[in-house]
This record gives C-alpha cells, structure tokens and sequence, in this order.
C-alpha cells in the first residue's frame, strides 16, 4: 500500500492511494527542473510577472475546486480553505508586483571602483511542506522563488497528495513551464537523494522538529542552503490592562482555527492574575459553544482533526502530562461521530517538571498559566525551546512593544493571533527554525547575492 493517501477525517474513510515515484519520474523531474533554470537564469524577473498574475487568475477559476479538496484531505472547515486560497492568490499578486523591483541590483558605496551586487537566482529548489495548510505553505516557497527563477520539487505531506496534485495541475494550466513546480511523491529514502543531486541548490522545510532536524543534516551534508519553520509553542500574553472586547475576539478562535493545528497558534496563554478568571471563562464559553461536524457544512464550528493519528498522539500526549500533574479545567462533552474528532479541553497547573511544559500541542488545546506580574509573565514566555510566535494583549500600545521586544520569538502580534500576509517576514528562532518566508526577505532566500566591482580608472 501507498504511504501516500487521501483519506477524509470526517469519516475516516480511503478516498484515493498513490504510489511512491520512481526512479525515472525523479530524474525527469530534476533533469526538467535545470533546464529551466538554464533558461530562466538568462531572463529579467519582469518576464515573469504577467504570468504569475495568470497563475492567479487559474486559481480564482478553481478556488472552490482547490478548497473542497483541502477539507475532504486534511478537515479543516470549508470557510477556512477558502481563505486560504484567497491568502495564496494575495501572495501571487504581491510577488508579481512587487518582486522586479526588489530583485533589480543594489548599488554598493566603496571607493575601490562602482560597485553593486545582483540577486540571481541558484537552481532548483526542494520544497518539504506539511498538511495542515495544503496551498499556503506550497504558494509561500513556490511564487518568491518563481520570480527569482528557481524551479521548484514539491514533496508534500503523505495525507495531502490530492492537494499537492491539483496546486501542480493549476500553475501548469495557467501556462507556466511544467518544471515552474514539479510534485514527486517521494519516500523518506528518495528525499535524501534529491537533496544530494548537484541540479538542486536550496531546500525549503515547513514540518516538525523531527522532520525538519533530519532534512537540515541531510542538505548540511551535502552544503545546501536551506530555511527551517518546525513549529511552536507560542505565548499568548495577557496583561492587566488588556481590553476585555479584544480579549474575547481574539481568544473566539485562538486555539481552535484550522483545529488548532497551526504552527503559530497561541498554545501557552499566559494571564496575570487579575484576569485569570476572565481569561478562563472566555475559553470554557468560547469551546463550550462549538458545533462539530461535516468541515463542508457552513454550520460546522469545530472541525476533525487532519487524522485519527493526530489525535490519539494529542490524545497521548495530554494523558502523559496529566499523569505528570496536569488539571483538565474544561473539556468538551463527548462527540458521536466515527471522524478524528478530538474534544477541546483547557489545561491549567502545567510545571517545569511536566512533559507538556516544553512541547507542542497540535490540537484545540489551550494551556493556561497564571502569573503574578508582566516579569513573570515575560520569563514563562522565554522559558521555552521554540520561538516562533507570541501575542501581547495590553491597551497600552508603546508598551506591548516594549514587552513584545523582550520576547525571544521570530514574530509577535500585539491585541491579536496570529496572522499572516504576503508583505510580513514569517520565521522564528531557536528550535523554531531558521530563515524567512514572505516578504523581501523570502524572496531572498535562495538569491545568489553577486558582488559585480569595476576597478577601471
């Protein structure tokens, strides 16, 4: 049986197997994939511009297609892949503007002649994306690197074929090179001899920490440059003076978009004590009102998770930590339905001393921690081994930037969740990984920064 497969977790049933690539298909791939770069390498960004706005305009044409087959594959609700198409086709547009510009050659002041450096693009680029946002995680590698002129290999999730089959079906349908974003269905095995092959110069990893470490040794190994996203464990920082309306609105789905399983999620809310109470009755309020169901149906406000296998490691992992003293404040009451459905539930009295306190809950979990002051706060926050995102909810502004400042975190939202657009940087630090997507700075990821100096007198 094929390691790759769409199975819908609603009902937990096979919708389609696909078999591993074969030796043949990898070498086509990659033997396509620097052919265009030979070509590509010879022409300005700007060439490309107008057909990255077509890439947009097929995806307009097959947005409810590309949705539908999100929310049958990994069940995030019907609204919420929506968005996310609408998301990747605002990425499109912004790098089809935006990137001929950004990439022109940036003049150097030296005295030792005229002097300025090209951005080139440097080859292919291996694309390792995971599940639980199908297109948007593809999109943020694949339309930087377009305009740079590296073609891309995806290798997505096992539980996502389908999606990763379309997004390479709707780029080829709006005309751009076959080789722009070639999808191989690789096995772990194949991943490392792609990275090894001399065409590919870059590899691009959204996953776990796992995942991510055995890539990184892999594209080490062979010097390849490489970005790293693994995930989170992202503070959510409520102050004193926090304003109870934001408040509620940011917390109606803080831990429960995309079920909770995104990377930068609050999942540690960390609550002074004069708002302790509040801040718990607002999540018991908000969890207690979900409506689980089909994620297709509109009515639908809790959605299964993308598995049964990420919910029982969930399901694993909260058994561990309440073993090691964890208290179940809230859960949800029990959910009829043979889908990978996992009940929300709120966790307090998580110590140094419990497994939780330092790993990532992919799920609509919320740990809350009670603190007496913002220093106390502030040091809960840092005491962790990721640093991807947090939030700091305060009224006073100038100083949730100040706090947000202290925070060792690669992202920081003040009076809101996360969020994410094409013109903002999306990385962290520490074993959150390395690198930037989006932005200016992810278009340079993979730029060969050339330094060209005339020393004619």
């Amino acid at each position: 049986m094929s390691k790759y497969e769409s199975i819908n977790p609603y009902t937990n049933q096979l919708i389609k197997s696909y078999p591993d690539a074969t030796q043949e298909e990898i070498e086509q791939a990659l033997a396509a994939g620097e052919k265009l770069y030979l070509t590509w390498r010879n022409q300005l960004p700007a060439t490309r511009s107008q057909l990255l706005h077509q890439i947009v305009n097929t995806f307009k044409k097959h947005r409810e297609e590309m949705a539908k087959t999100m929310t049958l594959e990994m069940g995030k609700l019907y609204h919420e892949s929506l968005e996310e198409v609408d998301l990747c086709i605002s990425i499109c547009n912004y790098y089809a503007e935006k990137a001929p510009k950004m990439l022109e050659p940036t003049p150097l002041e030296t005295n030792l002649g005229t002097a300025y450096y090209l951005k080139q693009s440097t080859g292919i680029i291996m694309a390792c994306e995971p599940w639980n946002f199908p297109l948007y995680q593809v999109i943020r590698v694949f339309a930087p690197n377009f305009m740079v002129g590296n073609p891309i290999i995806l290798k997505h999730a096992h539980n996502v074929p389908a999606s990763a089959q379309l997004t390479e079906k709707i780029i080829q349908e709006a005309g751009a090179p076959k080789a722009s974003l070639q999808n191989l269905f690789l096995s772990y095995a194949q991943i490392g001899d792609v990275i090894a092959d001399k065409r590919v110069q870059g590899v691009a990893v959204t996953g776990s920490e796992r995942g991510g470490s055995s890539v990184a040794e892999a594209a080490g190994k062979n010097i390849k440059k490489s970005t790293m996203e693994l995930g989170g464990n992202d503070p959510f920082i409520v102050l004193a003076d926090a304003d109870s309306t934001i408040l509620k609105n940011v917390l109606s789905d803080a831990r429960t978009y995309n079920c909770g399983q995104v990377c930068t999620s609050s999942k540690r809310i960390i609550v002074v004590e004069s708002r302790y109470d509040e801040v718990m009755n607002i999540l018991q309020h908000t969890f207690a009102s979900l409506k689980p169901g089909n994620p297709l149906d509109k009515e639908t406000s809790l959605a299964p998770m993308n598995s049964q296998k990420a919910a029982d490691k969930l399901a694993a992992q909260i058994k561990k930590g309440i073993e090691h003293g964890a208290e179940v404040a809230y859960q949800y009451p029990e959910i009829e339905s043979s889908g990978a459905f996992f009940r929300p539930m709120i966790l307090t009295n998580i110590d140094q001393n419990n497994p939780l306190f330092d790993e990532e809950l992919f799920g609509p979990v919320a740990e809350v921690f009670k603190v007496k002051d913002e220093e106390e706060a502030i040091a809960l926050a840092n005491n962790s081994s990721f640093g991807l995102g947090s939030s700091v909810i305060s009224q006073n502004k100038a100083h949730a930037q100040e706090v947000a400042s202290e925070i060792d975190t690669g992202m920081t939202v003040i009076n809101g969740r996360w969020i994410t657009a094409p013109e903002l940087p999306f990385g962290g630090v520490k074993k959150s990984g390395y690198g930037r997507e989006l932005s200016e700075l992810g278009l340079m990821s993979f730029v060969n920064e050339h330094l060209v100096i005339d020393v004619s007198k």
